[in-house]
């Protein structure tokens, strides 16, 4: 896969999250929640933690360190992303998945100070924590890395 559409699929990313967490923003108040399906919510949440709302500590001093390692992590992706063959194209996808996820958290992080989460999704009672597009970028880029991981080929890379 080219290096322009490494970092292109990335940039997508990145915007396509940016521009639905500033619509659901707009759209919603804090904790408002409308209904799509009935398996479905546009809910909009703030997360000051990490995934899952994990370690989101009163008083917002793990907001720099969580800035830190996104930054860090999406420096990482960047030069390995640019290192990879031509050849690697799935892993190339996967990493072009999570540098776009990891960015488009990391703006929010970096100026918010929280994570905009938006998309609801939950059966009867039971709720999935709230989450955006960019999460969800980084779930599909992790999930490939595995499978490439567990299920390819050497050669296949």
């Amino acid at each position: 896969m080219p290096r322009y559409l490494r970092f292109g699929i990335a940039l997508f990313i990145v915007l396509a999250d940016q521009i639905t967490k500033i619509a659901a923003s707009r759209a919603l108040d804090l904790h408002e929640s409308i209904a799509v399906l009935p398996v479905f919510n546009i809910a909009l949440a703030h997360n000051y933690g990490a995934a899952f709302s994990f370690l989101n500590i009163p008083g917002g001093q793990q907001r720099w360190f969580f800035t830190a390692v996104s930054l860090l992590a999406s420096i990482f992706l960047i030069v390995w992303l640019y290192k990879l063959t031509m050849r690697e194209k799935w892993l190339s996808l996967s990493f072009s998945l999570i540098l776009g996820g990891a960015v488009g958290n990391l703006i929010d992080r970096a100026y918010f100070g929280y994570v905009v989460d938006f998309i609801q999704v939950y059966y009867g009672k039971y709720y999935f924590p709230t989450f955006n597009i960019a999460d969800s970028a980084i779930f599909c880029g992790a999930a490939l890395m595995l499978f490439l991981t567990f299920f390819s080929k050497e050669t296949d890379a």
